[in-house]
């Protein structure tokens, strides 16, 4: 299970990658590059990760953290309001607000590396952070909804 602050987890990482001589980049592996995903059912499969960057022969290792902002749940808020106008009280309000309870707080890591023009990805989220994800998505699956409301006069 994992915390609901992955900043331990992320200094961890840090010493971890630096203990093995090698460098970090700050940086996010998009959707849009070839990836694999690395998965790992133990606790410290990142650890496993990096040791295979290292055998990989890949001179640094890309990292990458979220941390919640007060700005993202407000924007997140008054989307979500938009949308459900005039129900106030829809759940998914609800649980947008309850994410202040998160501001501040690494929600989410991504660890990488390039190997034979392939991305191999390492990623952990917390369950806060997957709602929301899903809050977000949500959002923008609503806001992409086009109705044709023109009168067919034919």
């Amino acid at each position: 299970m994992q915390p609901d602050n992955l900043i331990s987890l992320k200094d961890d990482m840090v010493a971890f990658i630096a203990g093995h001589g090698m460098r970090r980049l700050n940086a996010y592996v998009t959707e849009e590059v070839p990836t694999v995903i690395f998965e790992e059912e133990n606790a410290d499969g990142w650890k496993d990760f990096v040791e295979h960057a290292k055998a990989a022969g890949a001179p640094f290792v890309t990292m990458s953290e979220v941390v919640l902002e007060k700005a993202d749940i407000a924007i997140l808020l008054d989307q979500l309001r938009e949308q459900s106008f005039p129900d106030d009280n829809s759940e998914d309000i609800d649980d947008a607000e309850y994410l202040v309870n998160h501001v501040g707080k690494v929600g989410y890591l991504q660890l990488g590396f390039a190997h034979q023009g392939v991305m191999f990805i390492f990623e952990v989220a917390t369950e806060w952070y997957d709602s929301f994800q899903s809050l977000m998505e949500t959002v923008t699956d609503l806001g992409g909804i086009v109705v044709d409301d023109r009168d067919s006069e034919e």
